[in-house]
């Protein structure tokens, strides 16, 4: 178990990205070739469509806290709406993320879907959640709802919506192959 003060000194000084869940510190693994490709066009396609607006998309070296939780974890992709608020951290940790954007892969789909999503449902601020598979053509959308329930939609074709806009599951999955 670490505290997390000790994990702050040892996300700061130690190579790669960490997480932090429950006392427990967990090393960031490598990504395939699809999972980079589907994180690159994710962020092309959203970064052009949220462009001259209020909300920003932001990439994966970009550390996020969840406060009701305590969950420090590093997204694929976070969309902020407005001012971005910052911890007081080195480097510095979101702590008002608006979406939350995960590209699956195989060794980290089980925890990504389940768990990181329960802590994701936490977070005040987050409404909504995409969950790309990198395996499978499949887009997982879970939406907040104005009673604070949540709404899943799995998308294979056409459109995924994300705030306002709709984005082509052809541009998320342009270049990967065999899907």
């Amino acid at each position: 178990m670490m505290t997390e003060v000790e994990y702050l000194e040892y996300d700061r000084t130690h190579d790669g990205k960490h997480e932090y869940v429950n006392g427990e510190v967990v090393a960031m693994s490598g990504v395939s070739d699809a999972h980079d490709r589907i994180q690159v066009n994710t962020t092309v396609a959203l970064a052009n469509r949220f462009r001259g607006g209020p909300c920003r998309v932001r990439g994966a070296d970009l550390r996020v806290r969840l406060d009701e939780t305590g969950l420090y974890c590093y997204p694929d992709l976070t969309i902020v709406c407005g001012e971005p608020a910052f911890a007081a951290t080195r480097p510095v940790t979101l702590l008002n993320p608006r979406a939350i954007i995960e590209v699956l892969s195989e060794t980290t789909e089980e925890y990504d879907r389940g768990a990181k999503v329960a802590h994701y449902r936490h977070r005040a601020s987050v409404d909504l959640i995409l969950l790309i598979d990198s395996q499978r053509r499949l887009v997982e959308r879970q939406q907040r709802n104005r009673d604070g329930t949540w709404t899943l939609s799995e998308h294979t074709s056409g459109v995924v919506a994300v705030f306002e806009h709709e984005v082509p599951l052809d541009e998320l999955y342009d270049g990967v192959a065999s899907l």
